[in-house]
């Protein structure tokens, strides 16, 4: 059975007994230029024919699409997913509706994306960047689309971002883990890279420890997904220190998760072998054993503050580059405990 043709604006002028004109007066919200008889006969008319106008094309002709475009490093990320839901409840409360793009943490996709959401004319964009490459950061200049960064930062890229205060967070952990009378702290990160909130969070765990001498201070780097890797870095970690309080710092909720794994598999305990503290909250952290302190991220502001920032910008807000930090909120539980 073939499917019935979308109706048009044509039919529902036919319909109704009148013009296109009309019909696109009463659509375009300029329904006071209608007779009370013509403005029910095209209400019946488009109610009959279950017509339903594209706002996209609406939108062209006013030069305006209420279009976001969402570039997204690593969409199945806990953190992602809380920053999308304050970005889809501002673009709502704006009228913009969100395009989201999931780049899987790849520069060719990230480049791909946004030129494919310029081609869809969006109105402006937000980024949670992979790195972008400096033929993309070109084009994107000289489009003079506003753009919003969350979370990280683009080098010797001038535009607005929003994110967390990553050193008053890592310097709020590192502190937590000293009162707490750990001898020997690990910072566990993924590839540091050009990322610079792994590098902030570095910095300020290395510039804490600084004013602590009698305390040692381990960094180490691993791959997400390289279990025998992070294994590696736990057990020797575990073992250069033996007879003193030890600690780790995991600069991620997705590398948390990896590292409480690695932790069962190795034999060690948080809380009573090894204390355990992680960046971002996860909802599984408070059900894990005796649970695992973490430094929440306001990920749900964050994601508001952006779209609000990008719409301000396709507003016309011609003000300098605006860096908008949160600061995070330490939940301690049982694995930092005394």
């Amino acid at each position: 059975m073939s499917k019935s043709p979308r109706p048009t604006i044509s039919d529902v002028a036919k319909a109704a007994k009148t013009g296109k004109t009309s019909v696109s007066r009463y659509l375009n919200g300029e329904q006071n230029l209608l007779s009370d008889d013509l403005r029910l006969r095209i209400e019946h008319a488009i109610a009959a024919l279950d017509y339903r106008p594209s706002l996209m094309a609406q939108g062209l002709k006013r030069g305006r699409t209420r279009l976001i475009g969402l570039i997204i490093a690593d969409i199945t990320n806990p953190y992602s997913v809380n920053v999308l839901s304050g970005i889809e409840a501002a673009c709502r409360e704006k009228g913009f509706t969100p395009l989201v793009c999931n780049t899987n943490n790849e520069l060719d996709r990230e480049q791909h994306y946004l030129d494919l959401l310029r081609s869809y004319q969006v109105e402006g964009i937000v980024v949670n960047a992979v790195g972008m490459r400096e033929e993309a950061l070109n084009r994107l200049q000289q489009s003079a689309l506003p753009m919003v960064l969350i979370d990280r930062k683009i080098p010797d890229f001038a535009c607005d971002v929003v994110g967390l205060d990553n050193t008053q967070a890592a310097t709020t952990a590192t502190e937590h883990l000293i009162q707490q009378g750990f001898e020997a702290l690990l910072f566990l990160s993924e590839p540091l890279g050009t990322v610079n909130t792994r590098r902030e969070r570095l910095n300020a765990f290395r510039a804490t420890l600084a004013r602590y001498p009698g305390v040692v201070a381990e960094n180490a780097e691993t791959v997400l997904h390289e279990a025998a890797q992070i294994d590696n870095a736990l057990r020797q970690f575990h073992a250069r220190h033996r007879g003193m309080r030890k600690a780790v710092i995991s600069a991620n909720g997705a590398l948390t998760l990896q590292v409480a794994r690695s932790l069962k598999r190795i034999g060690l305990h948080w809380g009573s072998d090894i204390g355990l503290l992680g960046f971002d909250e996860l909802e599984w952290a408070e059900l894990a054993g005796v649970g695992i302190t973490t430094l929440k991220q306001p990920t749900w502001q964050i994601g508001y503050a952006a779209v609000e920032q990008v719409v301000r910008r396709i507003d016309g807000s011609d003000n300098s580059v605006r860096e908008q930090l949160f600061s995070g909120e330490l939940i301690v539980r049982g694995s930092t405990s005394l």
